[in-house]
């Protein structure tokens, strides 16, 4: 009887955590046999992989966040790095957050039979970065990419690629829009906005602001049938909920858990949303949608003028080639911008314009064929050799 194949797998992103739970479900459905480990969030968790490390204080935004939490980096690499060893892992997939996995396949790869190391969605080097493939190549053994384009840049690194497609964009993004308006007793007449804070603290001390003065101008400015809808992403909600709840213009405002967020989406007119998985999931569902992002001005400046090469930072207009989803950036990101924005996605829907189909259609572009986890599950099978569990 063979030996089974162990896996452990790496996330510490709500998008990443996300996909590893599709990958380890995926996994499991190919080979019931496979023994998963892992460090994760709550995604991983529901679908029985206990984070081994706690991940909290790990999904950052920007150089000098992430130079304040260098030493709690450290110590949680070094920690994953020991329950990957202690598991007797044959591969470790590396899902998410460039600087935490880079190192921790370094310090594996300098350990005594160190396991196969799989990353798992490559870095946007078509946007940003190109040189980060030539590190890679060296820091592991075999990319898994989700997009069919940038695979030839990493096997030119001399990279082994496997294109296996993007599974956050075959997960169902709509639910029952009719039923959640009837819940949170929301006229079908009425106007209905959806404000996403992102998934990351950092995120919300840099973005909240702008996103609360947004939703006082749009309070102050649209008819009074216009309802704020907030689907709230767990890692951040409870800091939302604070911020809210200190500001009082903010009343009235529908505040949903992640567990509504389909059915909030399908009732959603427009949206405005932090830059990020959130508004590809927007694309897809069709609701115009204005997004923003904010640095710190070092961090943004170094994007801006050395690393950032893209004309634009929406994965869904970088495709298309043209700004589908309305995009303001830094100093851009105001209240009074981005209010007046969504203003004008509304103005269009209501003049017979609105760019929803555009945005489905180029959303749906990027997708796969509904198989990319399994794809993603049969190659790490493949590629993972089959370990004695330590005693």
């Amino acid at each position: 009887m063979s030996k089974p194949r162990r896996i452990f797998l790496v996330a510490v992103e709500p998008s990443g955590d996300a996909l590893g739970a599709d990958l380890i479900s995926a996994l499991r459905e190919t080979d019931p046999s496979v023994q998963i480990a892992g460090v994760g969030g709550h995604r991983m968790a529901s679908v029985g992989v206990e984070s081994a490390v706690d991940i909290s204080g790990l999904a950052i935004m920007g150089l000098l966040d992430g130079l304040k939490t260098y030493p709690d980096i450290l110590r949680k690499v070094n920690a994953t790095v020991e329950a990957a060893m202690a598991f007797g892992a044959g591969s470790v997939v590396l899902i998410d957050s460039w600087g935490f996995m880079i190192r921790v396949a370094q310090r594996l790869q300098k350990r005594e039979n160190p396991p196969l190391l799989i990353k798992y969605v490559g870095p946007q080097i078509w946007a940003a970065r190109p040189k980060r493939a030539q590190v890679l190549a060296k820091s592991v053994d075999h990319l898994l990419t989700i997009h069919a384009f940038d695979a030839p840049m990493f096997e030119a690194a001399g990279l082994a690629t496997t294109f296996v497609g993007n599974p956050a964009l075959e997960r169902p993004v709509t639910g029952d829009g009719v039923s959640f308006r009837e819940r949170h007793h929301i006229p079908l007449a009425a106007t209905v906005v959806g404000v996403l804070f992102g998934s990351r603290p950092s995120e919300l001390r840099r973005i909240g602001p702008a996103l609360r003065d947004a939703i006082a101008a749009l309070r102050a400015d649209l008819p009074d049938n216009t309802v704020i809808v907030s689907p709230l992403a767990p890692a951040i909600a409870d800091d939302v909920r604070a911020d809210l709840a200190a500001d009082p213009r903010m009343t009235d405002l529908i505040l949903v858990d992640e567990d509504e967020k389909r059915d909030a989406t399908s009732a959603m007119d427009a949206a405005l949303a932090v830059s990020g998985t959130a508004t590809t999931e927007l694309a897809l569902a069709g609701v115009p949608t204005v997004s923003t992002y904010k640095l710190g001005w070092l961090s943004y400046w170094i994007y801006r003028t050395i690393l950032f090469k893209a004309d634009y930072f929406s994965l869904v207009n970088i495709a298309a080639g043209e700004e589908l989803i309305l995009e303001y950036a830094q100093h851009e990101c105001r209240g009074d911008i981005l209010a007046g924005s969504v203003a004008a996605l509304l103005d269009e829907i209501s003049g017979g314009t609105s760019r929803g189909p555009r945005l489905r259609a180029a959303a749906e572009a990027l997708k796969g064929d509904g198989r990319s986890s399994a794809r993603a599950a049969q190659a790490v099978l493949d590629l993972t050799p089959t370990r004695t569990a330590p005693a």
